[in-house]
């Protein structure tokens, strides 16, 4: 699966998201600590910053190579600093099948939405599944689709089924985007493990998911994700531990004074000031990090007061 980091708080170096941390998410383009795909289909970051001339724009970078073998990366991630940021590595299948191009490196933005996203996920069989999901999609999102990905083609649903963007009118969404592909899996005798884990970022705002269904399309599959994981790659029941598996939270302060080494005190989320949602920990101290569980989604947003989080269980 691909890797997705986002942050929120105090402007910091980009790089020290991206570059520095221990385990950075360029260093698991490379060398992911929890699962054994490389990540060489691409990648790409979206940041808000009040520095850039369009401070209420997010500027967006692709590249359609592994992160760590682009040669712009150097020259262009030291010199921005951001207050909200979004990034993402691609994982694929390395083959003639798999479409190497920017428009398939996240996160996706599209005129008129409230949020940009990037997913660690996959939908099996997503081009034969709109057959039954093209009638909810809207023509002013499903226009906008450029690339040939699952995850662009659900970001389109999502915005399709989105009442508002407050976390209420997110949550619903979701939910329902979900019981659409489990009924249009059903429909077309097409179950498959679906793993859904995504983070929609707007300034100040992460919606971090992590949802799914599993191998028969059920809406509520169970296990030990480190158990299952035991049975090794290429097994159903790898497979299913990654779905299973939690997401990774950590919030604190004074992430910008030690942003390389991420020494920080940890501090509840009201005492916060900044917030990290990630498909891996950054560091090797992974009791710094609280876990989404599988099933749940996480609401932060930044405030005056400091960092305001809700997790909730989504109800499919």
């Amino acid at each position: 699966m691909c890797r997705v980091l986002a942050y929120i708080g105090p402007e910091v170096p980009v790089e020290s998201l991206l570059l520095t941390p221990e385990n950075s998410l360029v260093n698991q383009s490379l060398d992911p600590e929890r699962h054994p795909q490389l990540q060489l289909a691409g990648w790409g970051f979206g940041i808000w910053s009040e520095h850039l001339l369009k401070p209420d724009e997010p500027l967006l970078y692709h590249r359609p190579m592994a992160a760590f073998y682009d040669d712009n990366a150097p020259g262009i991630v030291p010199s921005l600093q951001a207050s909200t940021l979004l990034a993402h590595v691609r994982a694929a299948d390395y083959d003639a099948s798999c479409v190497l191009a920017d428009e398939n490196c996240h996160p996706f933005s599209f005129d008129g939405a409230p949020w940009i996203i990037a997913q660690n996920g996959d939908l099996p069989g997503w081009q034969l599944l709109q057959r039954e999901l093209l009638q909810h999609c809207k023509d002013e999102f499903l226009s906008q689709m450029r690339g040939t990905t699952d995850t662009e083609f659900l970001y389109v649903l999502l915005l399709s089924l989105l009442g508002d963007d407050s976390d209420d009118g997110v949550q619903l969404a979701v939910e329902e985007l979900l019981r659409l592909v489990a009924k249009a899996m059903e429909t077309l005798d097409l179950p498959a493990l679906t793993k859904l884990k995504m983070a929609l970022v707007a300034p100040g705002r992460i919606i971090g998911v992590n949802a799914g269904l599993g191998h028969q399309g059920e809406t509520a599959p169970e296990g030990d994700w480190r158990e299952l994981r035991k049975a090794g790659p290429g097994t159903d029941d790898f497979a299913l531990s990654m779905l299973l598996e939690p997401m990774y939270l950590s919030t604190g302060r004074d992430f910008e004074h030690d942003a390389g080494t991420y020494g920080f005190g940890q501090y509840s989320p009201e005492e916060a000031t900044s917030a990290i949602f990630a498909s891996e920990p950054l560091t090797d101290e992974e009791d710094d990090w609280s876990h989404l569980e599988f099933g749940h989604v996480v609401f932060l947003r930044t405030t005056d007061e400091g960092i305001d989080q809700d997790v909730r269980a989504l109800s499919v």
